[in-house]
């Protein structure tokens, strides 16, 4: 069944519908139905189902410390390694 009607387009859907018409060779009224037709296939489609997000766990084995300062004394023994590694390469 052919039914009649009149749309109204933005200009740039309106290019690229001339565009696609021109690069199929087809009439513009077939390309619009048929972009119509896909855009409303996609918009009824079911939505698919994601996948559920895993988070895989591993053991990172024992800290390095067991208190705050602790943890502040390694900060500063591996910025002073740093630093010391840095003078070597400059000359020093």
């Amino acid at each position: 069944m052919l039914m009649r009607t009149t749309a109204t387009f933005t200009s740039d859907n309106a290019v690229r519908l001339k565009r696609l018409s021109k690069k199929r060779g087809q009439k513009f009224k077939d390309v619009l139905n048929d972009v119509v037709r896909r855009g409303l296939d996609a918009v009824e489609a079911e939505p698919k189902r994601r996948q559920p997000f895993k988070i895989h766990v591993f053991d990172a084995g024992k800290p390095l410390f067991n208190s705050p300062e602790e943890l502040k004394k390694l900060i500063g023994d591996i910025q002073e390694e740093e630093d010391l590694e840095k003078m070597r390469r400059s000359g020093f």
